[in-house]
């Protein structure tokens, strides 16, 4: 009877042993924005893609609009190992101490995706993304979300229509700049916030592509929107340092080319939801939609791109003329 309970004893072992072994490396995949925009379309994409890729060996769990963690909370739990990636926008790894990322908020660096992809797909970008590893934190892939515009409770054509309002930006110094370059009132403040403030009259405008705007439904709490397409947001995806390394070789290998998958379908979802998102809002009815003339956005390029110039001790002056060159921009020809 004892030898009879040592096998079982040992059967179940094994079988516990067995059950662990198969059990998928599970990945926590927290984001702050709504399922239906392009980083949550394409998170869950990844999420898919690595399934097939590993077999099952991996398990992507992705946590949509701050379920898990807001803004200022995701990049310190992610450090901590509390969730395995994020796809923060770029502006958050200048508080983090990588200031480099702040060039993408330069305003008006980068007119199109032409421009940007030049920078973002290339040696210039994978050197951006390998300053995040002293941080603890792998650099995946950049992902597109679109270019901004401004929105408002009242009419913007100028930059002078911008003076003595208040903005709601992300923490960066370089939008903190570029508000206060057009004479406008900085507020940083939480993504998830926003909407409540922008209804209240707490801030009186912000700036967001179309599919953040829509999908948020700020739209519907702000009357005018003007296409300035001024600036570029995008998102970083990042992954425990400790975490990644400690992954089998082969399966951080198929994760790698989920990943690649996964940005080539991000990038090419991107603008077509940031186009439908302007058609939804125009549809709607509740936000007038206005297009600056040329003339009238050479005013904002204008107001705005002197502060480059301000930024190089921060961001670095190699790295924006490095820009300058893979874009072919002239700041002297404005």
């Amino acid at each position: 009877m004892k030898f009879k309970n040592t096998l079982v004893g040992l059967s179940l072992a094994a079988m516990s042993m067995l059950a662990f072994a198969q059990a998928p490396i599970v990945i926590k995949f927290s984001h702050v924005v709504a399922a239906d925009t392009p980083k949550g379309k394409a998170s869950v994409f990844f999420a898919t893609r690595a399934a097939e890729l590993t077999k099952g060996k991996v398990k992507v769990d992705v946590y949509a609009n701050s379920a898990l963690y807001k803004d200022k909370e995701e990049m310190e739990a992610l450090q901590l190992g509390a969730v395995q990636m994020l796809a923060p926008s770029l502006a958050k790894f200048g508080p983090l101490g990588v200031k480099e990322f702040e060039a993408f908020d330069l305003p008006y660096i980068m007119d199109d995706y032409n421009d940007l992809h030049k920078v973002t797909q290339g040696a210039l970008g994978a050197s951006i993304l390998k300053k995040l590893e002293p941080k603890g934190i792998v650099g995946l892939a950049f992902w597109d979300n679109g270019f901004k515009s401004f929105s408002a409770k009242f009419p913007i054509k100028s930059p002078a229509d911008m003076k003595g309002k208040k903005f709601r930006i992300q923490s960066s110094k370089v939008l903190e700049e570029q508000m206060r370059s057009l004479g406008a009132l900085p507020q940083v403040m939480a993504f998830s916030e926003v909407y409540q403030a922008l209804d209240t009259g707490v801030v009186d405008g912000t700036e967001n592509p179309h599919s953040n705007m829509f999908t948020q439904k700020m739209h519907e709490v702000q009357t005018h929107m003007t296409l300035t397409e001024h600036g570029y947001l995008g998102y970083a995806v990042i992954v425990n340092k400790k975490f990644w390394d400690g992954l089998p070789a082969d399966v951080r290998g198929q994760l790698e080319q989920a990943m690649k998958d996964s940005t080539a379908f991000a990038n090419k979802i991107a603008k077509e939801d940031n186009d439908n998102a302007l058609e939804g809002i125009k549809k709607s009815g509740k936000t007038k939609i206005y297009t600056p003339t040329k003339e009238e956005k050479l005013a904002f390029k204008k107001a705005m791109v002197p502060m480059h110039k301000k930024m190089e001790s921060r961001i670095g002056a190699e790295l924006i003329q490095s820009i300058y060159k893979e874009t072919g921009f002239d700041a002297n020809k404005l």
